[in-house]
């Protein structure tokens, strides 16, 4: 490494807070150390991470050698008339929006938090609220340069080296370290969302809505009520949105419509114990719900009011307490909605209160080998590690997904039994023999990895 490249030992985490582990970590001054740091890697290997939004243990590697990539957050290069923009992989969506928004671009896909990097949304293949109608991250990364063990891939694209860009799209990162990405922005007239609210009595109508009106938006997500049974299972909020339109914009805001901007607003400090319980979830639950239309309601809102709510919270995640959380989420295909209800009686008479419960629709799938969305149902839950009989709740939901023909997203998962895992991506044999080619000695490592045995 180079004299200004930091290494030290620390304890990393999840965004769960749930097994941390002991690796080197190596801040990167500059580009040539990232090389260094993959050269040297000893036998515990060697893994990228980014902010460390991924719930579980993907960014981890207990004994060996993390690089922290977010020192390399450069902006490259920008084509404001046709929105690609060329940016290190280090560098964070919220940096991403404070260049590109002012500009009149927009992210293509946006996650639930802005503090993710483009190498991140790479290796996770990150989806959005706008799935449905856009796809995930991947299907909008032109090129990419990949520094893997075998050799640099310069320019990879889905085009010019379609198993290198697949494997790494949604492989967790362990086909190589993206350095850097070409991206293509989606154009935007403000920096506002106008946002349609309704709140929905039960699943069952819940479900149905979105099924009937989904497509005519091009953003759309459902949270709903993780704890209301009988009548009232799965009483939810639906909300659509579009990005505002420079005429739709208030007299006042149209001087300067593309101004951006997201502040942390609150701190949360360490906690003994979480404050995240089937009591003070269920009163939460019960206000969000009330406090919400009964027939559709627009307004407009800032960007992170629409997508990214919690952000506005450091450190949101004390709030679980010190045992942390876990977030789950899988998807099933369009006619197993019987699989979605199952899951939501089940966790709602299991007790699992869950204060951020989403529902969202995908669209198709892409090709990535272990890419996560396909086209049906997904529900997401952030659930108390505390909560009892949580794990064997979880192995069962596991066995109904697995029947239904779904799957578990790798970038929130921390506990999936790795026959399980295997038996939901059919391509991951496939994903095995591209990644024996780029990494033939097995250099690439993680926590995550062997866990579900991926090397």
């Amino acid at each position: 490494m180079s004299s200004e490249a930091a290494s030290r030992r620390r304890a990393l985490s999840g965004w769960g807070r749930t097994v941390p582990t002991g690796a080197d970590v190596v801040l990167p001054a500059v580009g040539d150390d990232v090389s260094r740091a993959l050269a040297a890697a000893g036998p515990r290997g060697i893994i990228a991470r980014g902010l460390g939004r991924s719930y579980g243990d993907a960014a981890q590697n207990a004994g060996g050698a993390v690089v922290d990539m977010t020192s390399l957050d450069c902006a490259v290069a920008a084509d404001w008339e046709t929105g690609v923009v060329e940016v290190d992989a280090g560098l964070g969506l919220d940096k991403l929006m404070e260049l590109v928004i002012p500009h009149g671009w927009f992210p293509p896909v946006l996650p639930g938090t802005r503090n993710v990097t483009v190498g991140g949304a790479i290796a996770a293949d990150i989806h959005g609220k706008n799935h449905h109608v856009d796809g995930s991250f991947c299907d909008h990364v032109v090129s990419f340069d990949l520094l893997a063990p075998s050799g640099t891939y310069t320019g990879v694209s889905a085009a010019t080296n379609p198993e290198v860009f697949w494997a790494t799209a949604g492989g967790m990162g362990l086909t190589g370290i993206v350095t850097r990405a070409v991206l293509q922005l989606v154009p935007v007239e403000t920096a506002y969302m106008t946002v349609a609210t309704r709140r929905i009595p039960h699943l069952d109508e819940l479900m149905e809505t979105m099924e009937a009106t989904d497509a005519g938006h091009r953003y759309a997500v459902a949270w709903f009520d993780s704890l209301a049974t009988g009548a009232n299972l799965g009483r939810g909020i639906l909300m659509h949105a579009e990005h505002t339109r420079l005429d739709d914009l208030e007299p006042a805001r149209r001087h300067e419509p593309l101004d951006y901007s997201a502040p942390e607003r609150v701190q949360v400090p360490p906690l003994p114990v979480g404050v995240v319980n089937r009591f003070s979830i269920g009163a939460f639950n019960w206000a969000w719900y009330t406090k919400s239309p009964r027939n559709p309601r627009t307004a407009v809102e800032s960007v992170p009011a629409y997508f990214h709510p919690l952000d506005g919270v450091t450190d949101w995640n004390r709030l679980y307490g010190p045992r942390g959380f876990l977030q789950y989420q899988f998807v099933v295909p369009f006619g197993a909605e019987a699989t979605v209800r199952y899951a939501v009686e089940r966790l709602a008479h299991g007790g699992a209160a869950s204060p951020v419960t989403v529902l969202k629709r995908f669209g198709r799938a892409n090709a990535g080998m272990l890419s996560f969305p396909m086209e049906g149902w997904t529900l997401t839950l952030d659930i108390p590690t505390r909560t009892r009989g949580l794990a064997a709740m979880l192995d069962e939901l596991d066995q109904h997904v697995l029947a239904a023909g779904g799957r578990i997203y790798l970038a929130k998962d921390s506990r999936v039994d790795p026959d399980v895992f295997a038996a939901m991506y059919p391509e991951l044999d496939r994903w095995r023999e591209v990644r024996a080619k780029l990494d033939p000695d097995g250099v690439m490592r993680s926590d995550l990895a062997r866990r579900l045995r991926l090397v």
